[in-house]
C-alpha cells in the first residue's frame, strides 16, 4: 500500500482535492467523502497512465525496470 498526502480545498459548493507528491492526480466532488473516493481512482489512473508511458518509450532499449522501495 503507498501513502500519499490528499489536500482538500472548498471551492463554492465543490470539494477540490490533489495529491501533493503526484501532479496530475487531482479532482473535485460535491462532498468530501466523493471527493475522496474520486481522488482515490485519479491516483490509480495517473500511476497506471505513466507505467504504460514509460514501458512504451523503454521497449528495445537497455532500461532496467525495477522496484524501489522509499522510506520518507
Amino acid at each position: 500500500m503507498n501513502k500519499f498526502t490528499a489536500v482538500f480545498e472548498r471551492d463554492g459548493n465543490w470539494w477540490i482535492g490533489y495529491v501533493e507528491e503526484l501532479p496530475g492526480a487531482n479532482t473535485q466532488g460535491r462532498t468530501l467523502e466523493e471527493a475522496r473516493e474520486n481522488l482515490k481512482e485519479a491516483v490509480v489512473m495517473v500511476i497506471k497512465a505513466n507505467r504504460e508511458l514509460v514501458q512504451l518509450e523503454v521497449v528495445g532499449s537497455d532500461a532496467i525496470r525495477e522496484e524501489l522501495l522509499v522510506a520518507a
